[in-house]
């Protein structure tokens, strides 16, 4: 799937400090929802975490940003009790996971309106 991502903490003006790039299509876990992702925020939380990388540090693959997410459930985990495939949803993803600044997202069913 496409993906946009920072390779290493850049100034926002360098054509470099967001990549285009592809990932695997994630599979839902037991409470995950697979959403095919329609829409994503900025906010201060991008710039924050893109600034926070190490400058001396380059990910094997970009660090994916965007966790204020619209989008429809593609896919649904075995334990996944509060949605179905086709649902319109909308949610602030978790930090400990990439970003949604992708075709798809993971995010546990919990964090999801």
């Amino acid at each position: 799937m496409k993906a946009v991502g920072c390779p290493r903490p850049l100034p926002i003006t360098d054509p470099d400090s967001l990549q285009d790039f592809e990932l695997p299509k994630p599979d839902p876990r037991a409470r995950d929802l697979l959403v095919r992702v329609e829409a994503v925020s900025v906010n201060p939380v991008d710039t924050k975490i893109r600034r926070s990388q190490s400058a001396d540090h380059q990910e094997a693959s970009p660090r994916v940003l965007g966790w204020d997410v619209a989008g429809i459930v593609e896919s649904v985990g075995s334990d996944v009790s509060l949605f179905q495939a086709g649902d319109e949803v909308y949610y602030s993803g978790n930090l400990i996971r990439p970003g949604a600044n992708s075709e798809y997202h993971l995010v546990d069913e919990r964090l999801v309106a």
